[in-house]
C-alpha cells in the first residue's frame, strides 16, 4: 500500500504567517512514513515558533528512534503554560504510520482525529497519559491496523470552530460538522486524493464564516491508504547503442503512466517501436517546444530545457501566465506516487553549445535534483535508474 499524505492550510486572515505548522518526512528504506500537525497558540509570529518548535522536536525524536509515546511526553512536559490562559502554548498530533497499514498516533490538544473506512467513520480505543508537571494535559495514544482505502484526517481548531457565533453554527462547524461534509465528498468521489480532500476540509471550513475569512489559523491533514500511481520517465538515450530495442520495449510495455523528454528519445523510441512521433501544431510557449504526441505514451516533451525548467517549478511554483510543456510535466510527476526515471548515460553533444544558458545542467544532474526535491518536498517515491 501508498500512503499518500498532504495538508492543506489557511492563515488567520490579516496575519503574515501561520500559526499551525505541518510536517512530515518519508523514509524509503522502511518504507514509513512521520506526519505532525502542530497549532501554536494564538496567530502570528509567535504561534508559528511555538509550534514549528513543537513539531520539528517531535520528528527528530522519532526519526532518531525514540518511542513516538516517550517523544510526546517529553514535549508534552516540556512545553509551558499560558499564565493568562493557562492553556498549552502548543497542541501537536502526531502520527508514525508503516506501508504495511500499522499506525500509531499521539494527540494533545487537537481535535480528535477522524478515522475512514468503508465510508464509515471509526472511532479507536485509545490510552491516555497524564502529564506529570500539569495536571489539566493529557495524551491520547493510539494503535490502528489501517487497510487498503483507510483515511485519516486530522486538524486544527481553526477547522472545527470555524463559524463560532454564528446563528445557524453557534458552536462552530465542530467535528461532526467536518465529518458530515467529508461523508459527502467521499461518497461523491471515493478515490479523492489527499491534497483534494484536505483543501476541501479547509475551503470548506472558512466557507462557514460569513465574510469567508479564516478567523483563526486553519489546517487539514489527510493521510490516504491506496495502491500507488506509478509513473516512468525515459530520457536520454541509452549508453549502449545495441539496448536502444530492449530498453524501448521495456519501457513501452510498462503499466506505468510513461513520459518522455527529449527529442532524440523520442524518435529513439519511434523507430525501434515503429510508432509515429506527431508535432504538436501549437507553437513553442516561450523558450519551450510545445509537448508532442505518440501513442501508448503520455507525454512526450522536449529534453534538458523542459527538465530544467520542471524543476525551477517544483522548486519555487509557477507563476507564469502561460502553460508550456515544464507545468505539463510538473502535474505528471505531482499526480504520481511511485516516480522512475530511465536516464540515458549517452552524452549528448547539443548540450555543450556555449550559446546555450549557463544555468543549464547535464540530464544526470538536473534529474537527480528533480528527484531529491520531489522526495524531500513531495514526499514522492523516487527511483533512479541509469542505463
Amino acid at each position: 500500500m501508498f500512503i499518500d499524505i498532504d495538508c492543506a492550510q489557511e492563515k488567520k486572515y490579516n496575519q503574515n504567517t501561520y500559526g499551525d505548522y505541518f510536517l512530515s518526512k518519508r523514509y524509503p528504506e522502511s518504507g514509513d512514513l512521520i506526519a505532525v500537525l502542530s497549532d501554536g497558540l494564538g496567530s502570528g509570529i509567535k504561534a508559528n515558533i511555538l509550534a514549528t518548535m513543537t513539531a520539528t522536536m517531535l520528528l527528530k525524536f522519532v526519526e532518531a528512534g525514540a518511542d513516538i509515546k516517550t517523544a510526546c511526553e517529553v514535549i508534552m512536559n516540556s512545553l509551558p503554560v499560558c499564565q493568562v490562559r493557562k492553556i498549552s502554548y502548543s497542541t501537536f498530533s502526531v502520527a508514525h504510520c508503516s506501508e504495511d497499514g500499522e499506525v500509531k498516533i499521539v494527540e494533545e490538544g487537537n481535535p480528535n482525529f477522524i478515522y475512514i473506512s468503508d465510508g464509515k467513520v471509526i472511532e479507536p480505543e485509545y490510552t491516555v497519559i497524564d502529564s506529570d508537571t500539569f495536571k489539566n494535559r493529557h495524551m491520547h495514544v493510539y494503535k490502528l491496523q489501517l487497510k487498503l482505502g483507510d483515511r485519516l484526517i486530522f486538524c486544527s481548531d481553526g477547522v472545527t470552530q470555524a463559524g463560532l457565533g454564528n446563528p445557524e453554527l453557534k458552536l462552530g462547524l465542530r467535528r461532526s460538522g467536518l465529518i458530515k461534509y467529508l461523508l459527502e465528498k467521499i461518497n461523491a468521489n471515493p478515490d479523492i486524493s489527499s491534497s483534494e480532500l484536505s483543501h476541501f476540509a479547509v475551503r470548506a471550513a472558512i466557507n462557514t464564516e460569513p465574510d469567508r475569512k479564516a478567523k483563526d489559523d486553519t489546517s487539514c491533514c489527510v493521510i490516504y491508504y491506496r495502491e500507488p500511481r506509478k509513473a516512468l520517465i525515459f530520457t536520454g538515450p541509452p549508453y549502449h547503442q545495441e539496448k536502444d530495442n530492449e530498453y524501448a520495449k521495456e519501457f513501452f510495455k510498462s503499466p506505468a503512466k510513461k513520459a518522455i523528454c527529449g527529442g532524440t528519445t523520442a524518435n529513439l523510441i519511434s523507430r525501434e517501436l515503429n510508432i509515429p512521433v506527431r508535432c504538436n501544431n501549437i507553437r513553442s510557449v516561450g523558450k519551450l517546444p510545445a509537448v508532442s504526441q505518440m501513442d501508448g505514451i503520455d507525454l512526450v516533451t522536449e529534453g534538458i530545457l523542459t527538465l530544467t525548467k520542471t524543476y525551477e517549478y517544483l522548486e519555487s511554483g509557477f507563476n507564469d501566465k502561460e502553460k508550456n510543456a515544464a507545468y505539463d510535466l510538473m502535474q505528471f510527476l505531482l499526480n504520481s506516487d511511485c516516480i522512475e526515471f530511465m536516464v540515458g548515460a549517452k552524452l549528448n553533444q547539443a548540450h555543450y553549445d556555449p550559446n546555450l544558458p549557463i544555468e543549464i545542467e547535464i540530464r544526470k544532474n538536473i534529474v537527480k535534483k528533480m528527484a531529491k526535491i520531489l522526495e524531500d518536498k513531495y514526499i514522492k517515491r523516487v527511483t533512479l535508474r541509469y542505463i
